[in-house]
């Protein structure tokens, strides 16, 4: 967690940590997790100095609970292709739809 994170954070992180880890991830999938997931709350209500546009204009991640966990329902959603294929440095990406994307990353 980060440093200066409230109480309310703290214990949000350490929930989620432990019911990853009471489904069988790893120490560090289930650290991941819950830190990915508690920094895009810290971000939706604004208690974070920086946001991407998905953590503030998403669904939720209470809501979502892995509805786009890279397979399944949709899939992963094009602002979080787009985000993999701008960190790629993929030309074209801005021109692409969702499909051409997955197909720009190999999915």
């Amino acid at each position: 967690m980060p440093a200066g994170s409230s109480p309310k954070r703290e214990r949000q992180y350490e929930h989620i940590k432990e019911g990853e880890l009471k489904r069988g991830a790893s120490e560090k999938r289930a650290t991941e997790i819950a830190a990915r997931t508690v920094n895009k709350e810290r971000a939706r209500h604004g208690e974070s100095r920086t946001a991407s546009r998905s953590s503030t204009h998403d669904v939720s991640s209470g809501h979502r609970g892995g509805k786009r966990s890279h397979h399944g329902a949709g899939g992963p959603t094009y602002d979080q292709l787009y985000n993999e294929a701008r960190q790629r440095n993929i030309k074209g990406r801005s021109k692409m739809n969702k499909s051409q994307l997955e197909h720009a990353l190999g999915r």
